[in-house]
């Protein structure tokens, strides 16, 4: 079993410092895959990776909500969005994401729409490539 990362990632970074394997790649171009994403081939199901996300955005595979109930405040980063968000990542590099949306108090969005896109990151998408494009964001 493999862990998911899911649209509520704002590209911390904590997670990808902790990977015992090396298996959590940044999606890049951000415009087309807008947060990190593990390797399910490679990842071991440590579980390092869930305490480093200030986000709450990372879930053992088979615990990735399907009925996620926003407490308020929280963002979901996906293509098409166009809400902005700035801040900073766990290295105190700033960011700015334009593809996310603030979700309100009580909003309920299904997760389980976020696992396929880990598997074709690496499937049919940039995958580990995206580490030679990194530069820390």
């Amino acid at each position: 079993m493999t862990h998911i990362i899911t649209s509520l990632c704002l590209r911390d970074r904590g997670c990808i410092e902790v990977c015992p394997v090396e298996c959590i790649i940044p999606g890049l171009p951000l415009e087309k895959h807008p947060w990190m994403y593990i390797d399910p081939d490679t990842c071991i199901d440590c579980g390092a990776c869930i305490p480093e996300c200030p986000y709450a955005a990372i879930f053992p595979e088979d615990e990735v909500p399907a009925v996620y109930t926003a407490k308020g405040g929280e963002y979901i980063s996906k293509v098409g969005l166009t809400g902005r968000f700035e801040g900073t990542n766990h290295n105190g590099t700033h960011l700015v994401l334009d593809t996310v949306k603030q979700l309100t108090a009580g909003e309920v969005v299904n997760l389980r729409d976020d696992i396929q896109p880990n598997y074709d990151f690496f499937k049919s998408g940039p995958g580990y490539g995206a580490k030679d494009q990194d530069k820390g964001i």
